[in-house]
């Protein structure tokens, strides 16, 4: 909970959007990276509890979501005017887990009736059985509302803050690449500062609540629902709303969340082996931006993931940290044991000293993600309104400097000067990111403002739109 506060400080105080002047791929890549690599001691853990089991669901998880993923299923929907009509729905690449899972999970039941599984709980195999934990769905109740400080008071720890930290700040600079996918695969432009803000700021409100509930998950995007996005073509975030309801009413129900404990362990880290593969995978796709051809980034590349896994390694087999002060040990043993810590942060410290251009350093095609090349009419800033009570937050001049509000404006606009020699119409538009857009005859120019450079970070928000009907020029 406390950790997460600090989330909700950057992200509504706009502090996030001054931090990623200085974040590029060379310091997302190690962090996100040896998220993955390092958790693959409990995926190996849990696997080699049965690995034929484990080795079974990895190997549905791969059919379903790779060689089965351009395969259709044919099924019946009613269409209003229309009757029932055939679809076909790309369900394997869907719902490639869940499937695995189930699949898993009954084949495992199946061994379990038929006598395949050791009853002796010291053998091997034993875990693969579907009934060791049977009694936990028995004594589940069916209702139960879930409440702040269920499981007693909070407590909190200097070391357990900072720990989280590392955790808090690696999911923030994944969230932000969401941000951006998303909104390309949904059509709709870069999404602007505000929105960076007030989305990073309400992950931080879901991980206090979370905390507050005592829950073992945190709130954050998920980069596989956005690739979801892609495939099903849903963006509607009334859908969203609506399974966020569903995912409330189930939540209450006892008897449905105990019946995910009993799945056995070696289907639990077979999927952990494929999940926990692809979030390494997805750190180290952020390489693609960068010259691997760059001595430079070649260096930093290998020192921060090598330092990343031997530093915390170290840390564990020696004597901890002693400075004289039991929170300042705390914090510093925790820290440097921490995998994702130690290599974000010496990715970020080489990136920022060693010389090196944009180009090299990934920022500038980095940068190009954020240009917005949909020929989509319809698509606007508008998306990134706030629902229902937009309109009564423009009528509110202090909206204008909240950082989090669709208004907001790191400078006050200036209105442009009158040009006699021809007729031009001069509107204000917030974030857009376009250069040339022409409509019939007349060519609709969009000017940077001069006095910021959007290639530097600083001021998206102002831009000029001039039309004229030659090569006049505003």
């Amino acid at each position: 909970m406390v950790s997460s506060l600090f989330q909700v400080l950057i992200g509504f105080s706009g502090l996030i959007g001054l931090m990623l002047r200085f974040i590029g791929p060379l310091a997302i890549t190690p962090t996100i990276t040896l998220v993955g690599i390092s958790l693959f001691q409990p995926a190996a853990e849990k696997a080699a509890k049965q690995w034929w089991i484990a080795l079974m669901t990895m190997f549905l998880i791969a059919l379903f979501s790779q060689y089965l993923r351009k395969v259709n299923m044919p099924l019946c929907t009613v269409v209003k005017g229309c009757g029932i009509k055939r679809v076909d729905v790309p369900i394997f690449s869907l719902f490639p887990i869940l499937m695995a899972m189930i699949t898993a999970w009954v084949i495992c039941a199946i061994l379990t009736v038929s006598g395949a599984f050791p009853v002796d709980s010291k053998a091997w195999g034993y875990d693969a059985r579907t009934d060791t934990k049977v009694e936990v769905l028995s004594k589940s109740d069916w209702f139960r509302i879930p409440y702040p400080g269920q499981w007693g008071l909070p407590t909190v720890s200097i070391a357990g803050v900072f720990g989280m930290l590392a955790g808090v700040l690696s999911s923030m600079i994944e969230s932000i690449g969401d941000y951006y996918a998303c909104a390309r695969l949904a059509g709709a432009p870069p999404p602007p500062v505000h929105a960076v803000n007030r989305g990073i700021g309400i992950e931080g409100i879901g991980c206090v609540l979370a905390g507050a509930w005592g829950s073992g998950n945190g709130t954050t995007s998920y980069s596989e629902n956005i690739g979801a996005i892609g495939i099903t073509k849903v963006g509607s975030r009334r859908v969203v709303q609506t399974g966020a309801l569903i995912m409330i009413v189930l939540g209450c129900l006892g008897k449905f969340g105990a019946l995910f404990v009993t799945i056995p362990e070696p289907v639990v880290g077979g999927m952990f082996m494929i999940m926990f593969g692809m979030i390494t995978a997805i750190g180290l796709s952020n390489l693609q931006y960068v010259d691997l051809n760059s001595s430079r980034n070649i260096f930093i590349l290998g020192t921060s993931l090598f330092f990343g896994l031997s530093f915390p390694q170290w840390m564990e087999a020696h004597d901890a940290v002693n400075t004289g002060s039991n929170i300042a040990d705390q914090i510093i043993t925790v820290l440097l044991s921490t995998n994702m810590f130690v290599g974000g942060m010496i990715g970020f410290v080489l990136d920022n000293t060693i010389p090196g251009t944009d180009k090299e350093r990934g920022i500038h095609s980095w940068r190009k993600l954020g240009e917005f090349d949909s020929s989509d009419k319809k698509a606007g800033m508008q998306v990134y309104d706030l629902p229902l009570i937009q309109k009564y937050l423009d009528s509110w001049t202090i909206t204008r400097y909240l950082p989090f509000c669709p208004g907001f404006s790191w400078q006050k606009r200036k209105p442009a000067k009158e040009n006699s020699s021809c007729d031009n119409e001069v509107i204000f538009l917030d974030n857009i990111n376009a250069n040339h857009h022409k409509e019939g005859n007349s060519t609709v120019d969009i000017t940077d403002n001069p006095e910021k450079d959007v290639n530097n970070g600083v001021d998206t928000s102002l831009y000029i739109i001039t039309q004229k009907t030659a090569d006049t020029q505003l």
